[in-house]
């Protein structure tokens, strides 16, 4: 597998809305455990949203009914978009592939590929 690659990041001012997207060459999307990940200014990394191979999908309480975590496998790519921002949103966000052990909707499961992350700026 490729190096997964985030994009779509942006500064946007709260209340707006944007789309990341996260693909690698040559890898397939539809059978494995994927996730969205964010490490804010001080912050420790954490879970935002996760997707199951069978669709199945789960979100942070904080972001949950702003946020919506989707494939598309015809382009290969993982999609988070995100709306109403707020600053607390603010964050390097970060996707995520392929879990060793675990629950995939837990969040809690160790992830074998990383990307390097998509930076998000939201001003007040």
């Amino acid at each position: 597998q490729g190096q997964l690659e985030e994009s779509g990041g942006g500064e946007v001012q709260a209340g707006g809305a944007l789309r990341l997207s996260c693909a690698a060459p040559g890898y397939k999307v539809r059978g494995d455990c994927m996730g969205w990940f964010r490490q804010g200014p001080g912050k420790e990394r954490e879970w935002v949203a996760l997707i199951h191979a069978n669709g199945k999908t789960n979100y942070r309480d904080s972001v949950r009914g702003r946020f919506r975590i989707y494939k598309d496998t015809t382009e290969d790519t993982l999609f988070l978009e995100i709306t109403d921002l707020i600053p607390g949103d603010t964050a390097l966000y970060l996707c995520a592939s392929f879990i060793e052990r675990g629950t995939c909707l837990s969040g809690d499961a160790p992830y074998r590929y990383w990307g390097r992350g998509a930076q998000v700026t939201v001003s007040s």
